[in-house]
């Protein structure tokens, strides 16, 4: 089995149940007293905004109050995040967002904030759906052929990615664990890689099984592999890495977080309302869209979680800023 590293999110999480959140007392604050609202790092129709206004859906059950959701893309995140951090630290601006925002920009040298700069309340999910996948005209039929053939003639693959993104840590992370070298292009967003596959201008992604199930079932795409500790039964009988002798997991969590600054007593209420929305059965049900099981971590685990990532990730600065 080829072993370098384990890139799974959670592997800094030993011995502590996921289900937890701040012991901040919140029974008195009263939070939230006019609409929130909450801004999505990502165009709408996606997973990270999918999973935003399921957030949203919920929230305004739960607590009476819209929870209203903008979304700001452009900048790999950067825009989204800085109209949060300028906001007022009052409880009524949530950022919405992920690794590639909060830890991959700051790698790639594309901002100078971090997780640190905002007030991170909760994970509130966490992408099980990602596979890669070949283009079924690059005659890649698995994870084992993949590795034959990248290391019998390096760079001749081609790796569809957003250069300084998630999926491109995704790619670092896969050619640092088996010793193969890929030939990474800018391929753009989702949608554009799946063009791009299904063209044959570009050999492999990495990218949601939502987003390519139907060309997989229909022959035009090979899914060669999950990224996940162990199988997601959501994604059918695609196998993990791990199984195919290639030790490589890696997670992307959904994070929520408040301008630094913001009463930790609104923090911690909001991380204990999504708790309570991970516990309602319909919310489960509507999460098999992307084919992700429910996942919740609180304020405490997900920072060390962030803080393991940012660890994890800064082993390939020097890629990320040469690309």
């Amino acid at each position: 089995m080829i072993k370098t590293i384990r890139a799974s999110l959670f592997s800094a999480i030993v011995g502590v149940g996921a289900i937890t959140s701040s012991s901040v007392a919140f029974a008195d604050i009263k939070w939230p007293t006019r609409p929130v609202q909450v801004v999505v790092i990502a165009n709408p129709g996606g997973d990270t905004d999918f999973n935003a206004r399921l957030m949203a859906k919920y929230f305004n059950k739960i607590t009476g109050k819209n929870m209203v959701v903008t979304n700001v893309a452009g900048g790999g995140g950067t825009l989204a995040a800085e109209q949060v951090k300028s906001a007022a630290p009052d409880g009524n601006t949530i950022l919405f967002t992920h690794p590639g925002q909060l830890i991959v920009n700051e790698v790639a040298g594309l901002s100078d904030d971090s997780f640190d700069t905002f007030d991170v309340a909760c994970i509130a999910g966490v992408d099980k759906g990602a596979i890669f996948v070949a283009s079924a005209e690059s005659g890649i039929t698995s994870v084992k052929d993949l590795v034959e053939k990248a290391k019998a003639k390096p760079e001749s693959i081609t790796y569809g990615t957003e250069m300084g993104s998630f999926s491109h840590i995704q790619g670092l992370m896969f050619e640092k664990i088996t010793g193969v070298k890929l030939k990474m292009v800018d391929a753009g967003t989702v949608s554009e890689k799946v063009v791009a596959l299904l063209g044959a201008r570009i050999d492999l992604g990495a990218i949601s099984y939502g987003s390519v199930q139907d060309y997989v079932k229909g022959g035009q795409m090979v899914a060669l592999g999950q990224p996940n500790a162990e199988r997601n039964a959501m994604l059918g009988d695609i196998p993990t890495f791990k199984e195919q002798g290639v030790d490589f997991t890696i997670d992307k969590p959904y994070v929520v977080a408040f301008p630094k600054g913001t009463d930790a007593a609104i923090v911690s209420k909001l991380a204990d309302i999504m708790k309570q929305i991970t516990e309602i059965p319909e919310y489960a049900e509507e999460l098999k869209k992307f084919k992700q099981p429910v996942a919740y971590y609180g304020t405490d685990e997900s920072r060390k979680i962030l803080a393991k990532t940012r660890d994890d990730f800064m082993q390939f600065k020097d890629a990320l800023r040469a690309k």
